[in-house]
């Protein structure tokens, strides 16, 4: 490699080499380089005077590393560390692992509006030859859509979208984007109506079309004081519930351990339990998840998905011969 004279560009590489969590020493960041030791230590003093803490030990050798401050620099990537942080990001944002999935839509918004068009391209091209496994009912979301809705809920600009609704009646919406909202097997965008001059809650794989007009708001209070009930509640009249009463043969450890933690089941024997709950009405994801559980069961109700598992049962069978 030839000597890197470009002192910017210098800077920068030796920042992205500082950012990994290890000790530096000078000689090998000057063997990185390709510049002298010297030209290491000037532009170690250089980035102090930026403002960037970069520590020195001493020893025979001693070496650099950059230590947690208030002044840390920008993420520096290489190409493919960027495209195997946005597609691990974009997986994030469309499977069901609480709490990672909505930081992940923040994240791949920011990181996509940085990445080169030719890193965006190898990204979609990647993401479009893996087959995601879908959750639920099944339904898909473009990831460009949620960085769309994600980048007018963090910049509070009004949204334009078309909208099909669930007799599949399409329209046209202008909206206050105000928050989106996994609920692990479905986003949902809450937002102010603009046209229907109230507050609704958008299913995000029927939205197509976003395109954020620039124009900002003001945020508006919710009708209710408290955000995160109101948006429990908004959820729950999105999605529809259902009460669920089934009994396992398994004890309640076992079932407990392969339960979410927000449903509980209730010792009705050593080696039996019993859950009562309300839970969004998707008999298709009720009956995988409960398949899925690999303990024997007997669904008391809803009658849906007793009539649904009946149905799959007897397709599985048949897929057996």
């Amino acid at each position: 490699m030839g000597a890197m004279t470009d002192t910017p560009a210098r800077l920068l590489n030796l920042l992205s080499l500082l950012q990994t969590p290890r000790e530096w020493p000078g000689s090998e960041l000057a063997e990185r380089l390709s510049v002298s030791a010297r030209t290491i230590r000037r532009d170690i003093d250089r980035l102090r005077d930026l403002g960037y803490p970069v520590e020195a030990t001493r020893g025979a050798v001693g070496g650099y590393r950059l230590v947690a401050g208030t002044a840390m620099p920008p993420l520096l990537l290489d190409d493919e560390e960027a495209v195997a942080i946005a597609v691990g990001l974009r997986a994030g944002a469309g499977h069901a692992v609480e709490g990672v999935d909505e930081a992940s839509v923040r994240a791949l918004a920011k990181l996509e509006q940085v990445l080169p068009a030719r890193l965006r391209q190898r990204v979609s091209t990647l993401q479009n030859a893996t087959l995601p496994l879908t959750r639920g009912d099944g339904a898909t979301i473009a990831p460009s859509t949620l960085t769309a809705l994600a980048g007018a809920v963090t910049g509070r600009e009004k949204l334009r979208f078309s909208y099909r609704a669930g007799d599949g009646a399409e329209t046209k919406r202008l909206v206050e984007p105000y928050r989106l909202v996994s609920t692990g097997r479905r986003w949902y965008l809450v937002a102010y109506d603009l046209g229907r001059e109230d507050w609704r809650t958008f299913r995000v794989d029927r939205v197509t079309e976003p395109f954020a007009t620039g124009a900002r708001f003001a945020p508006r209070e919710l009708p209710e004081g408290d955000e995160a009930a109101y948006l429990v509640r908004s959820m729950q009249r999105a999605q529809g519930e259902v009460d669920l009463d089934v009994s396992f043969a398994a004890p309640v450890e076992t079932v407990a351990a392969r339960l979410p933690a927000h449903l509980v089941a209730v010792a009705t024997g050593p080696d039996a339990c019993r859950l009562r709950a309300r839970v969004p009405d998707s008999v298709e994801w009720l009956a995988l998840r409960l398949a899925l559980m690999d303990v024997p069961f007997t669904v008391h109700a809803p009658t849906p998905l007793r009539t649904y598992l009946q149905s799959l049962a007897t397709r599985l069978a048949a897929a057996v011969g």
